[in-house]
């Protein structure tokens, strides 16, 4: 048994273990004893106050900026489940279509990263040592291109270009798939806390903004395989927007770690945008033309591009 397999295979048993756990609990039976409107309302109060205590102990801890990093990260992350409701509705969707879409998530991400970090990141950089801004910030992005390359040899997972093959048809290699959306979503959301962090409240919504753009075509990409694969198309659904639940936790790491440590701004800036260059070069970009150019996905990378290139001036 190798490696990648006996990981797969722990991965699986800590979570049917903590799934029947669950189930088994006294709680978890008497909700289910609840007539149905009521249970709803129970597990939606609880939700509500979960988010409650969370949100008042990052206020107070904090600060209000830090909270609004962390609720924007959020709602990146749930932008993959809307993007996967269309499964819902439909088995697959035409490939011009789907590498459109993911052509213009390249772009609007490059502009984010170039515009919401890379800029401001060597802006930061200057006033902590005068002039070396640039060299600051580029080495904060190779940090951030290594990272991502390192958890990309040392993690078992399918790549990207997986999402569209025919062959994903078995657990072990959805259980990979997931393993992938998740390593390249917490950079993602760790970037917007960074933003956020700088404290320039535009470059953090506009990033928020990209990264929520971003994960459309992306949980839409997670959810088919998995209707393909026989998933009830809620389930899928809702998989696929866990796998962006991820954002805010890597959204919560970067805005507390900058806001507590000013001065390494400038090489989280940096490291945020080499980890999200790492993933439209090694990932996204790839995906558009794998079978074959598509013209389609160019020309969406570059509307992508200008429609976050003109919203970034429109907040500024």
């Amino acid at each position: 048994m190798t490696l990648t397999t006996k990981t797969i295979t722990k991965l699986q048993r800590y979570f049917e273990d903590r799934v029947d756990a669950i189930k088994s609990s006294e709680n978890y039976q008497q909700l289910l004893a609840m007539p149905p409107l009521k249970r709803w309302a129970t597990v939606a109060g609880l939700f509500l106050l979960s988010q409650l205590v969370v949100f008042g102990a990052l206020y107070l801890i904090f600060g209000r900026i830090v909270v609004i990093g962390f609720f924007a990260s959020i709602m990146a992350g749930l932008a993959t489940g809307l993007g996967a409701l269309p499964a819902l509705f439909f088995k697959n969707i035409s490939q011009n279509l789907f590498n459109s879409m993911l052509g213009a998530a390249a772009g609007v991400m490059l502009a984010a990263t170039a515009f919401s970090l890379l800029v401001p990141g060597m802006a930061y950089g200057n006033l902590v040592s005068p002039g070396k801004g640039i060299y600051i910030v580029s080495f904060g992005m190779l940090i951030g291109a290594l990272f991502l390359h390192y958890a990309d040899r040392q993690l078992p997972h399918v790549h990207f270009d997986s999402i569209s093959d025919t062959h994903l048809s078995s657990l072990k290699k959805v259980w990979l798939f997931i393993i992938a959306i998740t390593i390249h979503n917490f950079p993602e959301g760790m970037s917007v806390g960074v933003s956020f962090g700088s404290g320039e409240m535009k470059n953090g919504v506009v990033l928020a903004i990209a990264i929520a753009l971003q994960n459309i075509p992306e949980g839409l990409a997670v959810a088919l395989p998995l209707v393909g694969l026989g998933y009830n198309k809620w389930r899928a659904v809702g998989i696929a927007t866990l796998t962006g639940l991820v954002e805010p936790v890597g959204g919560l790491l970067g805005i507390t770690m900058v806001t507590l440590f000013q001065p390494i701004l400038p090489i989280a800036m940096g490291f945020a945008a080499g980890a999200m260059l790492f993933v439209i070069s090694e990932e996204i970009i790839p995906e558009t033309h794998s079978n074959g150019r598509s013209r389609y996905a160019t020309f969406a990378l570059m509307i992508g591009f200008i429609i976050m290139m003109t919203l970034d001036n429109m907040l500024g």
